[in-house]
């Protein structure tokens, strides 16, 4: 319910190759698993935050440094 937490979510959603991919292919199923960890988002943030769009996503990685990415070795590619 804060904008920290949004900024989680959208942070693990650039740097989490496992946690991309979970939400690539069920945004509702990978926010729900966010809010089990205790991240509290409302109901408008959940909504917004499932509407990201994966290509965008996919180009603000290919600037980021692999570095600062958490590799996912039990999945495929992305």
């Amino acid at each position: 319910m804060s904008q920290r937490n949004v900024e989680r979510v959208i942070g693990r959603l650039v740097t989490d190759e496992a946690f991309r991919r979970q939400f690539v292919t069920d945004p509702r199923a990978a926010l729900g698993e966010v809010a089990r960890e205790g991240v509290e988002l409302n109901d408008c943030e959940l909504q917004a935050l499932a509407k990201i769009d994966p290509g965008a996503v996919g180009r603000f990685i290919a600037a980021i440094d692999p570095r600062l990415q958490k590799a996912d070795l039990r999945g495929g590619c992305q």
